[in-house]
C-alpha cells in the first residue's frame, strides 16, 4: 500500500466494521473505537510502548532486582540489598551509575516493540471484528493477543532480564550470565542452547502476558466506555483515555505481579550442561517453590515497583495509542473529505 492509498485508508475500505450498538438493541453512548489500517496499527502500538518503555525502565531494572533478591530463601535468612524503590533506584545508581538505571534500555525497546506491536494489533484486528463487545470477548482477545505477543518477543525479554539483574558482586542477586552486550547476549545463549534457548522462560512469560494484557485491555475498554457515558469530558477529551489507563494499571498490577515474579524467576534462572533449568523445570515447578521456601508474600516481591512501572507504563502506553489511533482515524477522514 502506498502513501497516497494509506492516507485515504478509511474505514469503509476495512473488513472490519465495530458493531454500532450494545447487547440489547442499545446503542452505544460511546463513540466506536476507529478502524485504522491493521498494519499502521500495529506500528503505533510499537510506538506507543516503547515511548513508555524509556521512562519506566529504571522502574522495570529494580523490579526485577526486587523479584531476584532472597530466590528460594525464607525471610530474614538473605542479606536484603534493595529494601524498597527508593532506595534501591539510589543504590543502582550510586553503584552501577546513572547508566546502569536504564539497563538493558535497548533490547527492553526492541521486547516493547515486538511484544506490543502483535498484542495491541491483533486487539485491534478483535475490536474491529467485534469480538471484543460479546461478553467475555475483552477478556479473551486480551488474553490471546498477549500470548502471541510474548511468544514472538520472549527472546529480548530473556536477555532484557539477564542484562538488568547483571550488577557487581557487592549487590548481586540472583544468577550472573555475565554478558558483555546484547549482541554478546543473544550469541551466547545460542552457542551454548541453540535457538531454543532462546526461548527459555516462554511457558512463564506466555500466562504473565495473557494475564496482564487481559486485564490491561479489558479493564482500560471497559473503563473508557464507563467514563465516557459519564460524560464529564468531551466526547473526544484525551482525559478519558488517562483516566481509563489509570484504573487499567491498578487491575494489571494486582493479576500480574505474582505471574511476573515466575517468569523473571524463569527467565534468569542458570542451566546445565543437559539444558535444563538448574533451579525450576517450569511454571508450575517455580510457583510451588517460590511459595515453600518464600511464603505465599513470595510471590509478590516487588510489587512496589511493579505497580509504580506498570502504572505509568500502563498509562503513558495506552494514552499514546489511544492518541495516535484517533489521530491517524482523524487525518484519514480528513484526507478522504478532500
Amino acid at each position: 500500500m502506498t502513501s497516497t492509498q494509506l492516507m485515504k485508508y478509511t474505514p469503509k475500505d476495512s473488513a472490519f466494521k465495530a458493531p454500532p450498538a450494545v447487547p440489547g438493541g442499545l446503542v452505544n453512548s460511546s463513540p466506536p473505537p476507529p478502524v485504522v489500517w491493521p498494519p499502521l496499527d500495529f506500528a503505533l502500538g510499537a510506538l506507543a510502548c516503547c515511548g513508555a518503555c524509556v521512562f519506566t525502565n529504571p522502574l522495570e531494572v529494580v523490579k526485577t532486582r526486587l523479584q531476584l533478591q532472597g530466590e528460594l530463601q525464607a525471610w530474614g535468612s538473605y542479606q536484603r540489598h534493595y529494601r524498597g524503590v527508593l532506595q534501591a533506584l539510589w543504590m543502582v545508581a550510586h553503584t552501577d551509575g546513572i547508566r546502569g538505571l536504564q539497563k538493558g534500555l535497548s533490547v527492553g525497546l526492541m521486547y516493547q516493540g515486538l511484544m506490543n506491536s502483535v498484542r495491541l494489533g491483533t486487539y485491534s484486528y478483535c475490536e474491529a471484528a467485534g469480538i471484543t463487545s460479546v461478553g467475555g470477548g475483552s477478556i479473551f482477545s486480551g488474553a490471546v493477543a498477549g500470548a502471541l505477543g510474548a511468544f514472538i518477543a520472549s527472546p529480548a525479554y530473556l536477555v532484557k532480564t539477564h542484562l538488568q539483574a547483571q550488577t557487581v558482586e557487592t549487590i548481586a542477586v540472583g544468577h550472573q550470565h555475565h554478558h558483555q552486550g546484547v549482541s554478546s547476549a543473544f550469541a551466547t545463549i545460542y552457542r551454548r542452547e541453540g535457538i531454543i534457548g532462546l526461548w527459555r522462560g516462554v511457558n512463564g512469560a506466555v500466562p504473565r502476558v495473557m494475564v496482564g494484557s487481559a486485564a490491561q485491555l479489558a479493564t482500560f475498554s471497559s473503563a473508557k466506555e464507563w467514563v465516557s457515558h459519564a460524560q464529564w469530558f468531551s466526547p473526544n477529551s484525551w482525559l478519558i483515555a488517562l483516566i481509563s489507563a489509570m484504573i487499567s494499571g491498578v487491575a494489571v498490577t494486582i493479576t500480574m505481579t505474582p505471574f511476573d515474579v515466575v517468569s523473571t524467576r524463569l527467565y534468569n534462572q542458570p542451566v546445565d550442561k543437559l539444558r535444563r533449568g538448574r533451579l525450576y523445570s517450569g511454571f508450575s515447578d517455580c510457583f510451588l517453590k517460590v511459595c515453600r521456601a518464600e511464603g505465599p508474600l513470595g510471590l509478590y516481591k516487588g510489587m512496589g515497583p511493579v505497580f509504580l512501572r506498570l502504572g505509568p507504563h500502563t498509562v503513558l502506553s495506552m494514552l499514546f495509542w489511544d492518541i495516535m489511533r484517533h489521530s491517524t482515524y482523524q487525518g484519514n477522514q480528513t484526507m478522504g473529505k478532500s
